[in-house]
């Protein structure tokens, strides 16, 4: 039987229910069972999260996983991200990722405390990129491209990155995202990996593509990237679960 704790917290879900965000989200999380899905909208469970936050941390939330609900997931990850001790942060961290199984609670999972403590992050990191789980991989490579591309940045950070070997969607793509990004802020470090393809053939060209779209990258190297594009036979790469799969 669940505790009370968690019984309150999702009764406060099913309140702020909205039927038409659901099925919304039906289409945009084609992994997710329909049935474990409430329909709160992101600004309300981010708020529920912090005024949760202001009578100590809802321990006995975060232990009840694995969650029934993927607002729970979505949810647990807005209130991991407001806890400000690093040690107790990085715990809570580690206890949730094993259970996140889709991109959106991956990447909503986002600790504010985690830009103060980079030395230990990075250590965390390259743990979290040797795990083995899809969503542990991603979540690694979105805390690399959120807090070491700038004044963090080190040649060999993208060199992790690139050493990755899945055939899995959501890491592959997260890979790309980070491509694009990464050249957008350390362009010199980062467009031999192009020139050179340094990466699988579809995470090659899906980060070309993003680095196209994004409006951070000089109209020149939007022109040599298109050059550098690799011939692939169709339907070769991760597949998508479906259209509705999110653009990263």
């Amino acid at each position: 039987m669940a505790k009370k704790q968690v019984q309150d917290i999702r009764k406060r879900l099913f309140q702020l229910q909205d039927e038409k965000y659901k099925e919304f989200q039906e289409k945009l999380l084609p992994t997710i069972e329909k049935d474990s899905l409430i329909g709160t909208r992101t600004p309300e469970l981010r708020k529920l999260a912090k005024e949760l936050m202001k009578a100590g941390i809802p321990e006995e939330f975060l232990e009840d996983l694995p969650h029934e609900f993927f607002d729970e997931n979505q949810l647990h990850a807005f209130i991991i991200s407001e806890i400000k001790d690093f040690e107790k942060c990085l715990a809570a961290v580690n206890s949730f990722l094993p259970f996140i199984n889709n991109w959106a609670t991956c990447d909503q999972l986002s600790p504010k405390v985690f830009k103060k403590y980079k030395q230990r992050l990075i250590e965390e990191i390259r743990k979290w990129i040797r795990s083995g789980r899809v969503f542990t991989i991603r979540f690694a490579i979105g805390m690399l491209m959120q807090h070491f591309l700038d004044e963090d940045f080190k040649p060999e950070y993208p060199e992790m990155v690139a050493r990755i070997r899945s055939r899995e969607y959501y890491v592959n793509m997260m890979i790309a995202w980070y491509f694009a990004t990464a050249l957008a802020k350390q362009p010199e470090a980062i467009m031999p990996y192009f020139r050179d393809r340094r990466l699988e053939a579809w995470t090659h060209n899906k980060a070309i593509q993003k680095a196209i779209e994004s409006y951070r990258i000089p109209q020149h190297q939007k022109d040599e990237l298109r050059k550098m594009k690799i011939k692939m036979k169709e339907k070769a790469g991760p597949t998508a679960p479906d259209s509705g799969a999110p653009r990263v």
